[in-house]
């Protein structure tokens, strides 16, 4: 049995960290290839999401327009 040095046991540590490090690097750097492209599903349901929205405030804005002309009404 080897009895290790200080020294020694301490370049295997840091070997273990730039292993690690660089598997970590790897990983990060291929991340966005695996993203999922948006498809013409999707890309139609964000297009309904944003009608639907602009006609919700358009329907808030009526209805205010509505109070607003009760309210002038009632004078």
């Amino acid at each position: 049995m080897k009895i290790r040095s200080h020294q020694e046991m301490e370049m295997m540590k840091l070997g273990k960290v730039v292993g690690a490090a660089l598997v970590m690097t790897a990983l990060f750097a291929a991340l966005p290839g695996c993203q999922k492209q948006e498809g013409p599903a999707e890309q139609a349901g964000k297009e309904i999401d944003t009608a639907v929205e602009k006609a919700g405030a358009q329907i808030e804005k009526a209805g205010e327009n509505i109070q607003d002309a009760a309210k002038d009404g009632n004078k």
